[in-house]
């Protein structure tokens, strides 16, 4: 799947109308949410807007983190729920016991190879998450996705976007041993984002048309870039020269 969904290729779509397109998907695996997802986007980024009304770059990433779930939709090949959405995790390594339904580990091969169930497995100290291969799902694919087209989002930005679904490591403490130190700055970012991503969701609806122009003007800061579904995604015209007014440090 990452070798023939990061070839983004096949589409073009700007930022806002796959926020629209996402209203069509249903995650499963989040209880909690039963609005339209865009209002769980615009929610997120809302929450974070008002509490970090500088820190611009977040406030897209709040827009745009879950993106990457469009591969549920029929137009983007409909991967089942499993493939796209929950907790991701690190393969090549043990299995943590922290990551959720950690038991039906024991029916995969790896769990019992010597060369993969170890601490470090095929890793070794401080190699940095870049170099983990991580579970397939939405977080992997919408940062494809943005790295493939250049974006100008900072380093902290993508970091969030990669493993906001690793609860592991960034709720449970877990592969903290793989992480080098530019992680252990951009976790301190993650950290700060989740508690939006989780506790922003809520029944007062946002006023789309009221926030759409701040956020249309966001997407303009990104240049040629980002977004998903074997996707190629672009915003004619537009400089990719134009940065975020925070850094990732």
């Amino acid at each position: 799947m990452r070798t023939e969904y990061g070839k983004l290729n096949k589409m073009e779509m700007g930022i806002w109308e796959c926020c629209e397109l996402l209203n069509d998907v249903i995650d499963e695996s989040d209880p909690d949410l039963d609005e339209p997802q865009i209002e769980h986007l615009l929610q997120t980024a809302e929450a974070i807007r008002k509490d970090y009304p500088n820190e611009d770059w977040m406030h897209l990433t709040g827009l745009i983190h879950d993106l990457g779930k469009v591969l549920l939709h029929p137009g983007f090949g409909e991967l089942p729920q499993w493939a796209v959405v929950g907790d991701t995790f690190p393969v090549g390594c043990a299995f943590d016991k922290s990551i959720v339904h950690h038991k039906y580990f024991e029916e995969n091969p790896d769990y019992h190879n010597s060369d993969y169930n170890t601490k470090y497995g095929v890793y070794s100290e401080g190699c940095g998450l870049n170099n983990v291969m991580m579970s397939w799902g939405h977080d992997d694919y919408m940062y494809l996705v943005a790295k493939g087209n250049n974006t100008t989002l900072p380093p902290a930005a993508l970091f969030i976007i990669r493993y906001h679904s690793f609860y592991a490591m960034h709720k449970s403490g877990a592969y903290r041993h793989l992480m080098n130190e530019e992680d252990t700055e951009n976790l301190k970012w993650l950290q700060i984002f989740n508690k939006y991503d989780l506790y922003s969701k809520s029944k007062v609806r946002i006023d789309v048309e009221k926030v759409k122009p701040y956020y249309l003007s966001l997407i303009e800061k990104v240049g040629t870039t980002i977004l998903p579904g074997e996707v190629k995604m672009v915003n004619p015209g537009l400089s990719p020269s134009r940065q975020f007014n925070a850094s990732a440090s």
